[in-house]
């Protein structure tokens, strides 16, 4: 009976965990539990349902004619659509002895309406889901950033002076450390000066510019330890009207936190970093802004920022840094006859945390070849030391043949266009996501207009070119299957940029070639694509969001490979490891690129190949 089997039912289940109190006691009032027979069909595609599903026990195929897209377990739901817009997408079948509860309509209905965060489930596209789970992940962030340890913070060295150090020589020594207190050594005793001090004791107490420091500074010394809880300085802070604390570690002065590393933790440091960058003076200064940068992805995506957004804040960071280190490297010639350029999903400014190196430098006219070697060698190697991975396919500055004058790449480019070869095809496909980050930028301009007159109109190239996007297969997502071996992986994974982000990105690209189109990210090349009539409009934006949903789920499983040092991994996600939520949309979300590719099959007529 309605309201008897309320107390098995798992309200932690999404999207039932985003219920209040007094919903979840409707929610128990009503809810009742099915019995299906093997092979009986539950819910008929293109047909409306009166109840929403869940999965206590046994397995639900779900089928588009004699396709298996799917197969639905315990903690599964379905089906929203038939339940929401009132037609089933697929046919839901009972493979074996099924058990379900039963929400009838009416009530799944006045949930949506009063819990939006509950509704996103249910909406028909992949953008408004999207929206609800990065908004909902924003509700954690004040309390993340609480529970962060002190070390996980942005902090100022340690400099340490003498007693008798004078008030002028402490401020230069904060000046040429960019830093704005220093620890003070006096006998057996530490303190703390800081700028404001050396200040006050100038202009208010008059003191003369030769007083040692011991005279102006703070014995008094507030710390809290690196392990210490956010919290934890919070409260001293508070307690002790300071805006800055000592840290320690091992019983040593290591450093100090002020209040804006803790609004840093809360707000991201992206305002911060640029000017670390612009100050840099030697590769080890940019070696920690790189550093920054990529702790910044972890702490952006942690508090609930959209994963677009995420990239393209993350983009104009490494964008910064790869010029600065332009400028430190590059002989004079190089300078003023070069463009360098960030090539694949950099150029695209769709990278979050950081793969391979693809990066390529174009010169007006030749430069002595002495300063070639030499730039190739030091930009590729400290990229390398900052962490950067070099590119499998040797896609680098260091590869000679990706940094050379612009005629002989247009050259290059002629021959990789005629070969219609896949590796060659591969190429063109990372040049065209090329963005000029230093020099002169007419130069990569200059060879892409030369690649598009090469292609466009050319049916026969371009379907050679299109043809990349069947290296991978698009699976249906059946944890009960072996499918995801298509791409890869192993039964119960899926491999993220195999399956999803490459068909697309891909995809679009060369509809963007085709028609000639030169902006460089994804959503912005199918935006113009809607424009021009080669994508419909509401197609571009479930296309559109469909990669961000790829993207934030490659982003999760990129931090997890990176807590786990399980690097190989950063692009496949274990279908047991994510919601039944997530797993809902990932199944949108393929069928979005099924739909993708074989408007690409059509288009190109790839069915010839």
């Amino acid at each position: 009976m309605p309201g008897q089997s309320m107390q098995g039912f798992d309200t932690a289940n999404p999207p039932f965990d985003r219920l209040a109190h007094q919903e979840v006691e409707e929610l128990r009032a009503v809810l009742d539990i099915g019995y299906f027979s093997p092979d009986e069909m539950i819910v008929r595609q293109g047909h409306a349902s009166d109840l929403l599903h869940i999965v206590i026990k046994g397995a639900v195929e779900v089928r588009d004619g004699n396709t298996l897209l799917a197969v639905l377990g315990p903690k599964d739901s379905f089906d929203s659509r038939a339940v929401v817009h009132g037609a089933a997408g697929e046919d839901f079948v009972a493979v074996e002895e099924t058990l379900c509860y039963l929400i009838p309509r009416n009530v799944v209905l006045d949930l949506i309406r009063h819990n939006a965060a509950f509704a996103a489930f249910f909406y028909a596209d992949v953008s408004r889901k999207l929206d609800a789970f990065a908004q909902q992940r924003k509700t954690e962030g004040v309390e993340s950033v609480l529970r962060a340890r002190i070390r996980e913070a942005r902090q100022g060295g340690a400099v340490f002076v003498d007693g008798a150090t004078t008030i002028e020589q402490a401020g230069h020594c904060m000046k040429d450390n960019d830093i704005n207190a220093l620890f003070v050594r006096d006998g057996q005793r530490v303190g703390v000066v800081t700028g404001m001090n050396l200040s006050k004791a100038v202009v208010l107490r008059r003191l003369a510019l030769d007083t040692p420091v011991r005279e102006v500074c703070h014995f008094d010394v507030v710390s809290v330890d690196g392990s210490d809880f956010i919290f934890d300085a919070l409260l001293l802070m508070t307690k002790h009207n300071k805006r800055r604390l000592a840290i320690r570690s091992d019983g040593d002065y290591v450093g100090f936190l002020e209040d804006i590393d803790i609004l840093g933790l809360l707000a991201g440091n992206s305002q911060l970093i640029p000017g670390r960058i612009d100050r840099a003076r030697n590769l080890d200064d940019l070696a920690g802004a790189a550093c920054d940068i990529q702790g910044q992805v972890e702490l952006l995506h942690r508090q609930g920022l959209k994963v677009d957004l995420i990239a393209e804040i993350t983009s104009d960071l490494n964008r910064r840094l790869f010029r600065k280190l332009f400028e430190m490297v590059a002989p004079p010639a190089i300078r003023q006859n070069g463009c360098l350029l960030l090539m694949g999903s950099e150029g695209r400014g769709e990278q979050t945390v950081r793969t391979d190196q693809d990066n390529a430098l174009l010169l007006a006219e030749g430069v002595p070849d002495g300063d070639l070697v030499q730039f190739r060698e030091a930009f590729s190697g400290a990229l390398d030391r900052f962490g950067f991975p070099p590119c499998p396919g040797n896609v680098m500055v260091r590869n000679p043949v990706w940094s050379q004058t612009v005629e002989g790449f247009i050259r290059q480019l002629k021959a990789w266009v005629f070969s219609r070869d896949a590796a060659a095809a591969m190429n063109i496909a990372i040049f065209f996501d090329a963005v000029a980050v230093a020099g002169n930028p007419d130069l990569v301009v200059r060879a892409k207009e030369a690649l598009i007159d090469l292609m466009r109109g050319e049916a026969a190239l371009l379907a050679h070119f299109a043809h990349l996007i069947e290296t991978f297969t698009t699976p249906n997502l059946g944890v009960l299957s072996t499918i995801m071996a298509s791409v890869g992986v192993g039964s119960g994974e899926i491999d993220l940029k195999r399956a999803g982000t490459f068909p697309i990105v891909h995809g679009v690209r060369t509809l963007a070639i085709d028609k000639g189109i030169l902006v460089n990210p994804t959503a912005a090349r199918i935006d113009a694509l809607v424009r021009t009539g080669s994508l419909d409009t509401k197609f571009g934006l479930e296309l559109t969001s469909a990669l961000h949903a790829f993207m934030e789920f490659r982003l999760r499983s990129q931090l997890r490979a990176l807590h786990r040092g399980t690097i190989g991994a950063e692009s496949v996600v274990r279908l047991d490891e994510i919601t039944t939520v997530d797993r809902d949309m990932l199944r949108d979300a393929l069928r979005v690129v099924r739909q993708f590719r074989e408007l690409v099959r059509i288009h190109y007529t790839l069915g010839a190949f």
